[in-house]
């Protein structure tokens, strides 16, 4: 008993030894038991909770203290909201402290500081400057390094949110320690509003930026006592803002100081040769990480294979970055098996995008089975990466089981699972996260944007599409890019509207881009419209004179249209120019070893297996009703060879070698690097009636998912 006493009083003495959510829960309850009127031990279990960012259990704690609350309970509520990125509730508690009559110490201003960073309101974080300097807390290191990262900030913000005063008016406030309410946006009862947003015309980008960073510089400069943090932010502050020089003046200065840089001084300084393509001075800058042992930091490694990607030593650098996927993954066996070094977290997020691209599933799964054990799952980025990856290897179900289990979400892991959703064909689930991201206070961004256009366009949503296109400029001040002028052009060519989107693409506010015409000439094909077909080819061919597809397309619709001549000249022009039209090409991974097949291919070791079990799928989807689409075949041959054209489609044989290679019931999951024809759509719904398995076929713009004759799309591709 003596020595459970003994441990609670070690731990309320020491609670940073307190490592888990149990053994503070446990701590609680004896509390509850032995002393459960005392303030000052609920309020160090506050701050406990609050250290390990518990936020529902701090506030219930707060809320059931008598006033008035101690400063402990208080600083630990604001730390604990700015964790959580809850920035005007921890602003709100500021300001409830200060009209309670308890004095923030050094410990209070870096969230408050933050919180204004994070808000981009640059009068209000003047404003809690102002109170710094009445309460003499000017002069203590850790808040003016609070200070210095807020400037930072607000000097990096391509448009400044809040009103630029002139350096004199920094540190005008009341004669109280209270806010000014004019500025703070604090109301009678001490809560925080939103702030609106106060620009001044007549300020300049570039006077915005010298007005902050002669405030950084001032800071720093009536510093006392600066640390290795202080010149960091200052270095770091130029760095990232263009003053090249200037930091590297203060790296010579810092060093002059008898401070010697440091892992985040290095990240810092090396974008600025990587920039520069300095690749000199950048191995000078490797060779000093090295002979400190900072090789290994991971800030140090990203920014160096930043800097040798961009000085063109791809090889240097980390493959996944330059699309160099199989490379990436051999890297990261090697380390494993070779140099025996454990990866982290950041190895693995780095990894999964390979594993995603090259939709190898089986890989994925293995190294979410290392993550497990490695106890990395519940890490925010790798849980991301895992819901991107299990989407795009087409286990759209393991990707929504993984985001339902993730505690918190960031913009990361809802564009994942809204774009995974998407290229699934699941636009209602993908319509309903996405309004549930926006009703959870996130605000939707760029991708996010994309992501839910995407998910219209493949279900031919057009007003719910046009809804959020518009939305984006109205409700969330994105200027649309090419993706979504993509998006919408898709779209509006899926549903054959083909003369408003050809209006849509000519009066976009950017320049079309040779794909943005691509996605109308393809649905000009498929809705056979050959006089807008040769239009848009004209402004395709004028934007992108070497787009192969463009070529290839509108032969199609040549072909289609019986005018067989038109369609050599072009494939002639092709010819003499040197343009060749990818092969479409299919590939299937079988234990462990991956399969790749093109049309018409014999060259696989079990051709003729494939062949003989082909002939007998036919003549079984035949019975069941199967007629070929010959009009799919764009070749001026008879009826008899296009029927074995279609036969010969490089999709068919790699599910056909898949049924003949695994056992039955197993899922057949096959990639493809151009759209499904119409005709094999329909031949493998058949297929999967016929065999009895679900068929999984990932195209160049979505996922396919066949079962029992039907497939998710719906016939809508």
């Amino acid at each position: 008993m003596n020595s459970t006493q003994n441990l609670c009083k070690t731990l309320l003495k020491n609670p940073s030894l307190i490592k888990s959510k149990s053994q503070a829960k446990q701590l609680h309850a004896r509390i509850l038991r032995k002393n459960p009127t005392s303030l000052h031990l609920h309020s160090t279990i506050l701050s406990i909770y609050s250290n390990l960012n518990l936020l529902h259990d701090s506030l219930l704690i707060f809320n059931s203290l008598p006033s008035p609350q101690t400063t402990l309970a208080w600083k630990s509520m604001i730390r604990c909201y700015t964790f959580h990125g809850l920035f005007l509730d921890s602003l709100s508690f500021f300001t409830r402290m200060l009209a309670s009559g308890k004095y923030p110490d050094h410990n209070v201003f870096p969230s408050v500081l933050k919180s204004c960073a994070l808000m981009k309101n640059s009068r209000l974080g003047e404003s809690v400057h102002g109170c710094i300097i009445r309460l003499g807390m000017d002069f203590d290191l850790y808040t003016c390094n609070a200070l210095m990262n807020m400037y930072s900030k607000f000097w990096s913000l391509e448009e400044g949110d809040g009103r630029i005063h002139e350096p004199g008016e920094i540190g005008k406030c009341s004669n109280s320690c209270k806010l000014d309410e004019n500025v703070a946006g604090v109301d009678r009862n001490g809560n925080l509003d939103q702030m609106s947003n106060i620009t001044s015309d007549k300020h300049s980008k570039m006077e915005k930026e010298s007005y902050y960073s002669r405030s950084l510089r001032k800071v720093f400069e009536m510093m006392p006592e600066r640390d290795i943090v202080s010149w960091n932010t200052l270095i770091a502050g130029n760095a990232q803002n263009g003053m090249h020089e200037e930091a590297l003046t203060m790296v010579r200065e810092m060093g002059k100081a008898d401070l010697r840089p440091d892992s985040f001084t290095l990240s810092s300084v090396l974008p600025i040769f990587a920039e520069y393509a300095n690749l000199l001075n950048g191995k000078e800058i490797h060779g000093y990480a090295i002979r400190n042992g900072y090789d290994s930091d991971v800030f140090i490694a990203s920014s160096l294979i930043d800097m040798y990607a961009k000085c063109t030593r791809v090889d240097d650098s980390w493959c996944v970055q330059n699309g160099m996927f199989d490379e990436g993954l051999k890297f990261f066996r090697q380390m494993l098996m070779i140099a025996k070094i454990k990866p982290n977290h950041v190895s693995f997020s780095s990894i999964m995008p390979a594993c995603a691209h090259l939709t190898t599933l089986r890989l994925g799964k293995q190294l979410h089975g290392y993550i497990i054990r490695s106890r990395f799952e519940d890490n925010l980025f790798i849980a991301s990466s895992l819901v991107d990856m299990y989407a795009k290897c087409g286990n759209i179900r393991i990707a929504r089981w993984i985001f339902d289990r993730m505690e918190q979400h960031d913009m990361v892991s809802w564009t994942a699972m809204i774009m995974g959703y998407a290229l699934h064909g699941h636009a209602n689930e993908a319509i309903s996260l996405f309004q549930q991201m926006e009703a959870g206070g996130v605000k939707p961004n760029y991708v996010a944007f994309v992501a839910v256009l995407t998910a219209c366009s493949h279900a031919g949503l057009a007003d719910e599409a046009r809804k959020y296109f518009n939305s984006m400029s109205q409700d969330y001040q994105i200027v649309p890019g090419i993706e979504h002028y993509a998006a919408m052009a898709d779209l509006l060519g899926r549903v054959g509207r083909l003369k408003e989107a050809f209006e849509f693409i000519s009066n976009m506010n950017i320049k079309p881009t040779g794909s943005v015409w691509s996605t109308l000439l393809s649905a000009c094909r498929v809705h056979k419209n050959l006089e807008l077909a040769e239009k848009v080819y004209q402004n395709l061919f004028t934007v992108d004179p070497e787009n192969v597809g463009a070529h290839v397309l509108l032969s199609n619709v040549y072909s289609a249209a019986g005018r067989w001549k038109d369609a050599q000249k072009l494939r002639i022009a092709m010819r003499d120019k040197g343009l060749k039209k990818k092969p479409a090409c299919s590939w299937i991974e079988i234990k462990n070893k991956v399969h790749a097949f093109v049309a018409g291919d014999e060259s696989h070791p079990d051709y003729d297996r494939i062949n003989d079990a082909l002939k007998v799928l036919l003549e079984q989807m035949e019975r069941e009703g199967y007629v070929p689409d010959t009009n799919e075949v764009f070749h001026d041959v008879d009826e008899h060879q296009k029927r074995y054209l279609l036969c010969s489609h490089s999709e068919r044989l790699a599910i056909t070698f898949a049924i003949i290679s695994t056992a039955a019931g197993t899922v057949i999951r096959v990639t493809k690097n151009l759209r499904v024809c119409v005709d094999c759509h329909t031949a493998t719904k058949f297929i999967s009636k016929i065999v009895g398995r679900e068929i999984v076929v990932r195209d160049n713009s979505r996922f396919h998912h066949f079962r029992d004759g039907r497939c998710s799309c719906g016939d809508f591709w």
